[in-house]
C-alpha cells in the first residue's frame, strides 16, 4: 500500500554542527539520509522508527530509514529530510530560470520497503 506525501526537504542545526566534522560522518550521513514522519501517519501506516520505506516521485526513487517528528513539528501528510544525496534524487532538472531546481513541496509516493529493496548508500 502506497500513499501520497509532500516532502519538504531543509536545513537543520544538527546537518550543520555535524558537517563542520565532514559529510562522510556518521552523524552527518545519519540527519541527511533519515525521513522524519508524523506519528499519525506512521501510525496509520504501521510504521516504527527505524523501519525503512521506499519514496519516490517522477524523477527518482530512494529507500530510507524513518524516524517519527517530534511534537507537531511536521503535520500529517508532509515529510522531513535534510538536504543531501538523498534530497537530490527527488528534484527535477528544470530551474525555471532561477538556476536552482524546485527543492520544496515535492510531490511524493511512499510505502514501506520490502525487505529486498533495502540499499545502503
Amino acid at each position: 500500500m502506497h500513499e501520497s506525501f509532500i516532502l519538504i526537504p531543509g536545513r537543520t542545526s544538527r546537518q550543520g554542527t555535524t558537517l563542520n566534522e565532514g559529510k562522510y560522518t556518521d552523524g552527518y550521513i545519519d540527519e541527511t539520509h533519515t525521513l522524519q514522519v508524523n506519528p499519525d501517519d506512521m501510525q496509520r501506516l504501521g510504521l516504527s522508527d527505524g523501519d525503512h520505506v521506499r519514496m519516490w516521485n517522477d524523477v527518482g526513487d530512494v529507500t530510507v530509514p524513518i524516524k517519527a517528528s517530534k511534537g507537531d513539528e511536521l503535520p500529517p501528510g508532509m515529510l522531513f529530510i535534510s538536504y543531501g544525496n538523498i534530497s537530490c534524487q527527488l528534484m527535477g532538472l528544470d530551474t525555471h530560470g532561477s538556476g536552482m531546481p524546485d527543492s520544496k513541496g515535492l510531490d511524493v509516493w511512499l510505502e514501506a520497503a520490502s525487505p529486498n529493496n533495502l540499499t545502503s548508500d
